[in-house]
């Protein structure tokens, strides 16, 4: 009986190959799960929802939209059932000082859906939930009572705040280049401020003279802008909360007006797109729980791209050495050991590692050698996206040697040998045989890499990778790519938002939002590599011997 049962265990292997697809269909079905249940949480958070009304037995009234129900807890030692409890965002963070109440049913006496409520979404404090009172301009009244002024303060709206918006990226990149070449000016006169001589007077007297044009374009510049935000600011709108407190502010810090309590269905779609479109494409704010994460997917696309650019070279070059070119022996195989245990180093090691090496290091060293005059202040001493690519490079390296070292394993020797045989040279015969043949395999170690150094928060915390990013890498003044400058990463702002944000409650949407995304991009860059292998596998597929 029992060696019955042997063979029908081992020798067959059926109930362990049953064992063993279940446990793959179960993983595959948890992963499936954990993807839909963050993409419904943090796709939802855009959908517009009815602005409630409540009342509650203390007198006090909130505004606000119902995001949930939960079994409220009792006193200790009451058996008395404590009922339900609510959860509000009730906004008018600026008033109320939080943006979320928990309401116990049982104290609520009445609640309605109003349908003059409005909620604006603004620049600053989070969404005010209240009612519209009046529009003023320079102190005057210009639209009074809701009647008239809701389709005033949109007409304003629309007009305003996209001229704010311009504003600001007009003061951001044109003050930016009359300081950068200002800082370019100092730093030329430092580097020259031992010479003497006619030539070396010469030279001061004409960077003085550009530096002073370049001061009464700034101050020329500021006044303007100043001017026009001026004028953007005057118009102002007075609202109140659901209890009557008023509240005023700039209509150009309203980012969107919505009046939930009377949208059809395609207008809600409408408010969901552009809010979604807002996601993907905006600059954060408010500490990032509210905004966009564009320079966060932007650091992070273009990290992995220097990464991929730095670690597959260097990857399939010491593969076609250890399997090509090496004697076989037992230092090869001491290398192979190395590099699979370096698979299994903690990134944080790496992140240390590029610390020391890359930032201070070698770092350190370009700014003694390339930038001398603009030290003690760093430029490549310090942290940045270079450092942090290549840092992951080193952290993603051994993926790709150890993938591309089987792909050119898997080549078989008889192409070698035909190609050799018709004259060519090993070199030729690499390059233009088992190179090519083994592509697929190696995109395969790119993919692998990609996703992993795509979801690496650790080192990029040490190496440049920062909470709040003000300019991009990528811009229109000269280098244009500054490899020096530190970047936002999805990772990162996953972390930052989710636990160390001061507002908890109102981050929580937009971490579930951005771990929806984060898994978006890397799915699109894995998709990407995927789709190349499969094209150049079936453009190089080649019969084997």
């Amino acid at each position: 009986m029992a060696g019955k049962l042997y063979r029908f265990l081992f020798l067959k292997g059926e109930p362990m190959i049953w064992l063993a697809g279940s446990g793959l269909g179960i993983c595959l079905l948890m992963i499936g799960g954990l993807i839909v249940l963050v993409g419904a949480k943090g796709l939802d958070i855009f959908w517009p929802r009815e602005l409630v009304r409540i009342r509650t037995v203390d007198g006090k009234a909130v505004l606000g939209e119902i995001l949930g129900r939960e079994k409220a807890s009792g006193k200790e030692g009451s058996s008395k059932d404590a009922g339900d409890r609510i959860r509000a965002k009730i906004g008018n963070r600026d008033l109320n000082g939080l943006d979320y109440r928990w309401i116990d049913e049982s104290a609520i006496v009445s609640r309605d859906v109003p349908p003059d409520a409005l909620l604006l979404e603004r620049q600053e404090y989070g969404n005010f939930h209240g009612f519209l009172k009046e529009i003023r301009q320079d102190g005057k009244v210009v639209a009074p009572g809701p009647a008239g002024a809701v389709a005033a303060l949109r007409e304003i709206q629309a007009r305003v705040r996209p001229a704010f918006v311009r504003l600001g990226e007009t003061e951001k990149r044109d003050v930016g280049r009359i300081n950068s070449r200002l800082e370019k000016e100092r730093l030329e006169l430092r580097n020259r401020e031992k010479e003497s001589g006619p030539s070396a007077d010469a030279f001061r007297a004409e960077s003085a003279r550009r530096s002073a044009g370049l001061k009464a374009r700034y101050e020329e510049l500021r006044g303007r802008l100043e001017t026009e935000r001026a004028t953007l600011l005057a118009h102002r709108v007075v609202v109140t909360d659901a209890a009557g407190k008023e509240k005023e502010f700039p209509v150009a810090d309203v980012v969107r007006i919505v009046a939930p309590n009377v949208l059809s269905v395609p207008g809600k779609l409408g408010v969901y797109l552009s809010r979604l479109w807002e996601f993907v494409s905006g600059d954060p704010r408010e500490s990032n729980t509210e905004g966009g994460i564009f320079p966060a997917i932007f650091g992070t696309v273009l990290m992995v791209i220097l990464m991929s650019m730095v670690a597959v070279p260097f990857g399939v070059v010491t593969a076609l050495y250890l399997r090509e070119y090496a004697a076989q022996g037992k230092l090869v195989g001491l290398v192979r050991i190395a590099v699979n245990n370096l698979a299994g180093v903690p990134s944080i090691v790496f992140g240390i590692f590029g610390l020391g090496f890359f930032v201070y290091g070698i770092g350190g060293r370009i700014d003694q050698l390339l930038f001398s005059t603009a030290l003690p202040t760093p430029t490549f001493g310090t942290g940045g996206i270079l450092w942090c690519a290549l840092t992951l490079a080193l952290l993603t390296v051994p993926v790709v040697v150890v993938a591309s070292e089987e792909a050119l394993a898997a080549v078989p020797r008889g192409m070698r040998e035909a190609s050799l045989a018709l004259g060519a040279t090993k070199w030729q015969t690499t390059w233009r045989v088992v190179l090519p043949a083994a592509a697929p395999g190696i995109l395969t170690g790119l993919i692998l890499a990609m996703a992993r150094g795509t979801g690496e928060v650790a080192p990029l915390m040490i190496v440049g990778v920062v909470k709040l990013a003000p300019t991009l890498p990528l811009d229109g003044v000269a280098p244009f790519l500054h490899l020096d400058r530190k970047i936002m990463h999805l990772g990162f702002h996953i972390y930052d938002v989710g636990f160390q944000s001061p507002n908890v409650e109102a981050a929580l949407p937009m971490v579930y939002a951005t771990t929806a995304l984060l898994l978006g991009v890397v799915v699109a860059l894995n998709l990407t590599a995927i789709l190349i292998r499969n094209h150049l596998r079936k453009k190089l597929q080649t019969s084997t011997f």
